[in-house]
């Protein structure tokens, strides 16, 4: 594996860009993160959350409809 590629997998997104690019608020974020529906999430020390690109994509996936 590259080191480009090990370094996108391995990206921390924020819950600005997770939020952006799901087209959803923040507090629906931590309403699903209540829930136990978000994606896993990496609480830093202030507070500030990170979502692994590789959690990320992964939660994503879990959610296509079969049908």
């Amino acid at each position: 594996m590259t080191t480009a590629a090990y370094r996108s997998r391995d990206d921390k997104l924020t819950l600005a860009e997770i939020c952006k690019d799901l087209k959803i608020s923040p507090s629906t974020f931590y309403d699903w993160r209540a829930k136990g529906r978000a994606p896993r999430c990496i609480k830093l020390p202030n507070g500030d959350l990170r979502i692994r690109r590789s959690d990320y994509e992964h939660w994503l996936d879990g959610r296509e409809d079969c049908a």
